[in-house]
């Protein structure tokens, strides 16, 4: 029986340097900086894709995104509507993994750009008996309703590891930056990295931050043996 982490990413939220592109395709991203697959012996890593829907800010044009926004700014009110169903969906995927015998305090949510904000609204409004989350180049918005509904939480939430560009135009380093202070001033432990240099993209740097995070996080030495 395996630990899982999952990482997801919005194919709308792309750069030059990589085109848009599905859960199998960030997998291929990561190895190409990595070096190597984000793979672990004790931990099932899943890759889901986004699926296609019409995006606000593309114009409407049909993207691989987990939910829709109004804009791409902190300043707006978020489409709830459409986070809520994709909350849904993945808390599914989640049940599916749940009932195979993963403990919910073994499962990691995460992902970049779009994925981690995903992760932070799945996390901290319907699964915050999760073992953590990570969000790459990632952001809440301004008034967003995870910071309302953790206003009236009492007990321990997620850990969140957070990890942020300070060259991103796309997602401004200080919008992660307020993301991070928000959520510590409402009892999440956080962890911030910024990466100087660095787009809206990944870094081997940042990566195996990443890495080693989530082997602090799930580690060996307490995982089960038995294999699914």
């Amino acid at each position: 029986m395996r630990s899982l982490a999952g990482l997801g990413k919005s194919s709308s939220h792309c750069t030059s340097f990589k085109t848009c592109d599905t859960g199998a395709g960030i997998k291929s991203w990561i190895k190409l900086v990595l070096k190597q697959d984000l793979a672990f012996e004790h931990i099932k890593v899943i890759f889901p894709t986004a699926p296609a829907q019409p995006y606000t800010p593309m114009m409407s044009e049909m993207s691989h995104v987990w939910f829709d926004r109004y804009k791409i700014s902190m300043d707006c009110p978020e489409n709830l509507e459409s986070v809520d169903s994709m909350c849904q969906t993945l808390t599914n995927l989640i049940d599916e993994e749940t009932k195979s015998g993963i403990p919910k305090n073994r499962i990691l949510l995460g992902g970049f750009s779009m994925g981690g904000a995903m992760a932070m609204h799945l996390a901290y409004r319907c699964h915050r008996d999760v073992a953590g989350v990570f969000a790459l180049s990632s952001f809440l918005n301004k008034d967003s309703i995870v910071y309302k509904e953790l206003k009236e939480v009492k007990y321990t939430l997620p850990e969140l590891f957070q990890c942020q560009g300070d060259a991103d135009t796309l997602v401004l380093p200080k919008w992660g930056e307020e993301t991070s202070k928000v959520l510590k001033s409402l009892g999440v432990t956080t962890t911030f990295h910024g990466f100087p240099d660095m787009y809206h993209e990944l870094s081997l740097a940042e990566l195996q931050k990443l890495r080693a995070w989530i082997l602090k996080k799930l580690p060996m030495e307490t995982a089960l043996t038995q294999e699914r």
